[in-house]
């Protein structure tokens, strides 16, 4: 795979990026791509390993030394083909994927992986660029009808792969736009929703239906006015095949005192104001963080995301806390590869401007007039039980401390898909309150009713995601047509 010497002979070059101070002015991508000489180079730096562990680090398992090798070869075309073979939207994962496979490729031992993901990126947006990537409708249509709910990642997967199969897909999606979770819970900075636009124009040319603003499930609890609804059972009489695809939406509250105080919000609230607003919608009482000095909760990407927009829209000060005590800055190799370790990660929005503090838990929100003022939190530590061996926390005797705050956001994670859709199908649910389907064939317990992505799985990333859906679409055309060329 690419130069035999390669490895030795060329050093790592990761992707640019726009300087903090320009990028702070816009909500555009700001990520500068590989030009195709440093690909190229980069691409030659893919050793002969023998297992390439990249291919297993990766969710959709894509074939990586292949076109890694195409890539140093200059056959861009063929680059792109293989990339299709397993992933139907490597523009999403190209740019906001955390990238596992570099985590597990054997250059990693010495800190310098391949730079698969920025390789990635450069494919598909020369396919894009030169016309490669053009709709492939189905040859003959097979006559089945497939409800698809939910237009995130694992949706528009199952979609896409089941339209090129032959079947008459229509996705429901309750939100104005389609995209799901790409579309309003990744800031643009991250994620340039044309991309989402160009993708759908490609699944209509397929055969897909899309029919936004559209709840699925019982009109009361509909979470927004105006929205077209559709029984479950209406689903049940008019398709084939369900297929429930979408988020896990249910955020982690906490339920301390004063959380009832104005200014302390879930951070998916904030974020998708602020992708709403971009889009062009009018927002009434947008949540802003201008002139504010704002919290965040929560140390993962939706925390970043929530750092990235405050700054944009010109906060006093973004601090963000974590409950988990600060990771190591380099993990231990020997201990975790090929595997994802755990390990200090500072993104691009950290370093905009953001103060970090680590083993912190809150103890109450604390305010005037009913407007927050300040939190009260303290230092905890993480000890081992001896009984059960598992760690638990416990507040460090005399920590307490007080932080200024105009608004926090809730950056926890997610617990659950939303309830009432699930009761809706009457699907069975698993111990954490997703739907309950395995992934041999992702059949729920409700009759032609499947499940994939965050609604089966629970939180997770789009590149499982679209794994999912994939997988999903399979055993659907299975389900339907007693057999599927489909890949898995």
């Amino acid at each position: 795979m690419g130069k035999i010497t390669g490895f030795i002979e060329f050093e790592r070059v990761a992707e640019s990026y726009e300087a903090p101070g320009a990028r702070l002015k816009h909500y555009k991508e700001f990520v500068l791509a590989l030009e195709d000489k440093q690909a190229q180079v980069q691409g030659a730096r893919c050793m002969d390993c023998g297992i390439p562990f990249c291919n297993t680090g990766c969710p959709v398992n894509n074939i990586i030394p292949d076109w890694n090798d195409l890539v140093y070869r200059q056959e861009w075309k063929q680059a792109l083909d293989v990339l299709h073979s397993t992933n139907n939207f490597p523009e999403f994962t190209g740019r906001i994927c955390p990238a596992p496979c570099e985590e597990a490729c054997t250059l990693n031992i010495s800190n310098e992986p391949v730079g698969i993901k920025s390789i990635e990126h450069a494919i598909i947006d020369k396919g894009w660029e030169q016309g490669w990537v053009v709709p492939q409708p189905p040859l003959k249509k097979s006559g089945k009808k497939v409800a698809v709910v939910g237009s995130g990642p694992a949706g528009l997967a199952a979609a896409q792969q089941l339209a090129r199969a032959g079947h008459s897909v229509t996705v429901f999606e309750k939100s104005n736009r389609i995209g799901g979770l790409l579309r309003y819970g990744i800031p643009d900075f991250k994620l340039d929703k044309s991309l989402i636009e160009r993708r759908v124009s490609q699944m209509e040319a397929e055969g897909v239906e899309f029919l936004a603003s559209t709840y699925v499930g019982a009109a009361a609890d509909a979470t927004e006015d105006g929205l077209n609804v559709i029984t479950t059972a209406e689903l049940d009489e008019q398709f084939d095949a369900v297929i429930m695809a979408g988020g896990s939406e249910a955020p982690r509250d906490l339920p301390v005192p004063g959380r009832e105080l104005g200014g302390v919000h879930f951070a998916m609230d904030f974020l998708r104001q602020q992708n709403k607003r971009n889009a062009g919608d009018r927002i009434a009482n947008q949540i802003s963080a201008a002139g504010k000095h704002v919290i965040v909760i929560g140390g993962g990407d939706t925390g970043s995301d929530c750092v990235g927009t405050s700054n944009r829209q010109g906060a006093a000060s973004v601090t963000q806390i974590e409950l988990m005590p600060r990771p190591p800055e380099h993990e231990n190799k020997a201990l975790t590869w090929p595997y994802w370790p755990a390990k200090l990660r500072t993104s691009s929005s950290h370093v905009e401007g953001c103060e970090r503090d680590w083993a912190i838990t809150t103890k109450s929100f604390q305010g005037d007039k009913g407007k927050l003022k300040k939190l009260v939190c303290a230092r905890v530590e993480w000890v081992k039980d001896d009984t059960t061996g598992q760690m638990k926390m416990q507040e460090v005797e005399g920590s307490e401390f007080e932080l200024k705050a105009d608004l926090v956001f809730l950056a926890m994670g997610f617990v659950s898909p939303v309830a009432a859709v699930l009761d809706a199908f009457g699907v069975e649910k698993d111990q954490r309150g997703n739907v309950k389907a395995n992934v041999d064939n992702y059949r729920t317990s409700r009759d032609k009713v499947f499940s994939a992505g965050d609604m089966r799985r629970g939180q997770s990333l789009v590149v499982w995601a679209i794994r999912e859906g994939r997988q999903c679409a399979r055993a659907v055309d299975e389900f339907l047509m007693g057999a599927s060329l489909l890949p898995r």
